[in-house]
């Protein structure tokens, strides 16, 4: 917005795994174990890439596809309708539930890949439409979670033994600071 103030924000997650969204699906009576991925829809994701701006609904924007493996005995109908129709986690996208065994989620399902966009599209002027897109696609979020974390306790201690003392956010700590290069070389190398 600081630079497209005349515009629209979207933000699509995946594809990837939704720990949060996996562990309602363990929750459901009759489920052993589950892995949920959600996934932008691509159609969607090219509309807002050529600058069309257009409204999206949630299920416009993303898909969930569920690998759930059953306890034993349980009703496979009766878990995939309790999946499909959760409020605040499924009810409002479309939803596909595969059933399958302990070993094919293990040996497919057993990552934690997440990724996703962050676009924005606007227009300098009436005549000039522009889109700014963010990606990101990591193999293992913890991991990648992980690495963010330390790269800002690295810049919270640089802060501190310059004499910065205070509670701060991500937003109060200066980019040059979360590198593992000096300000110097980052001049240097990237200026």
């Amino acid at each position: 917005k600081s630079i497209l103030p005349a515009g629209s924000d979207y933000t699509f997650w995946g594809k990837g795994v939704s720990q949060g969204h996996s562990d309602a699906i363990r929750r459901v009576p009759g489920v052993k174990n589950a892995v949920q991925y959600t996934i932008p829809r691509a159609e969607a994701l090219e509309r807002v890439r050529a600058g069309e701006n257009p409204e999206l609904s949630t299920r416009d924007k993303h898909r969930r596809e569920c690998f759930v493996v059953l306890k034993d005995g349980a009703d496979k109908k009766e878990v995939e309708k309790a999946i499909i129709q959760m409020p605040n986690y499924f009810a409002d996208y479309d939803t596909t539930v595969h059933f399958v065994d302990e070993v094919e989620l293990a040996k497919h399902h057993s990552r934690m890949p997440h990724g996703g966009f962050v676009i924005r599209s606007g227009n300098t002027t009436e005549d000039n439409p522009s889109v700014i897109e963010f990606s990101l696609k990591v193999d293992s979020n913890p991991e990648f979670t992980a690495s963010i974390l330390v790269a800002y306790a690295r810049a919270v201690y640089r802060m501190y033994k310059s004499g910065k003392r205070g509670a701060i956010s991500v937003l109060d700590v200066p980019l040059g600071l979360l590198s593992l290069q000096d300000g110097a070389r980052l001049r240097k190398e990237l200026l």
